[in-house]
């Protein structure tokens, strides 16, 4: 009888425990299924805490890439022309555009504007402003012309704000890096220090990461005269110290890479 007792209760007790780790594994499966409010609460502070620690924050810039039917380009141009020009020469709306630009080397038959704004306040004004005025009719003249257009949003890395309107002549390149969920801060300090050192023999036009659109991707633009001291420059770089680790942390980092050789548009405030 008491050999019974002693069974039971063994029974119980490991049935109990069984049960409560089963619980505590279900409680965890559920939660990095569906997210916790806690994780999804840590989650989102991480990300304010990683913009805030690389961002300027002063500035938010939208990167617009549109793609031209082959056929329309001068078409486009000339409707991208009166849009842009008209959009920074209106007061009210307080926007600046960095650039406009058009494919060399890379996607063919793509354009690539991008557009200043005072922070999330002064985009969400422009918006609002532009949507019942002149403007946002010019912007429709361009549509017949496009196959595709996406629209992403881009803070400034604080060491390289984006450089003021000039005109050096030559051609530019935009590099995009798509990253490894998580890795924004790593990249950002490898990156930083090897680009303290470039600075010796190359100014750079800006360096941006986004945060609304395509996620995880940085961005930082170039300027040369010609394709031969793009090559000269970049095999300069490799005699700098530290810059082929620099290449080697930031190229495990990133799922992707791509670099495209633009032109300026006439109209472009950077030429």
């Amino acid at each position: 009888m008491l050999s019974t007792l002693v069974c039971a209760t063994r029974f119980k007790t490991n049935s109990a425990q069984v049960l409560a780790k089963t619980m505590r594994r279900g409680i965890s499966v559920q939660s990095i299924l569906h997210g916790s409010p806690e994780a999804k609460k840590a989650g989102e502070a991480e990300i304010q805490q990683h913009s805030a620690i690389v961002a300027r924050g002063k500035y938010v810039h939208g990167f617009e890439t549109h793609k031209v039917k082959p056929d329309h380009i001068e078409a486009y141009k000339k409707a991208a022309e009166e849009y842009y020009t008209g959009l920074i020469s209106d007061p009210e709306l307080q926007v600046k555009l960095s650039g406009s630009w058009e494919t060399l080397v890379g996607e063919q038959d793509t354009f690539f504007h991008i557009l200043e704004y005072e922070n999330y306040r002064g985009l969400d004004k422009a918006a609002q402003l532009i949507k019942s005025s002149e403007h946002q009719t010019r912007y429709k003249r361009m549509l017949p012309y496009l196959t595709s257009r996406t629209l992403q949003l881009n803070q400034e890395f604080a060491f390289m704000p984006t450089a003021p309107p000039h005109v050096h002549g030559g051609v530019f390149e935009l590099r995009t890096y798509q990253l490894n969920p998580g890795t924004l801060l790593e990249w950002e300090n490898a990156w930083r220090r090897g680009i303290e050192a470039r600075r010796k023999f190359i100014s750079p036009i800006g360096a941006w990461f986004s945060q609304v659109g395509r996620l995880h991707q940085v961005h930082h633009m170039w300027q040369f005269p010609d394709l031969t001291t793009r090559k000269e420059t970049r095999q300069k770089a490799w005699e700098v110290d530290g810059w082929a680790e620099t290449v080697s942390k930031t190229a495990l980092l990133a799922k992707s890479m791509d670099a495209y050789i633009l032109t300026p548009l006439p109209w472009s405030p950077l030429k």
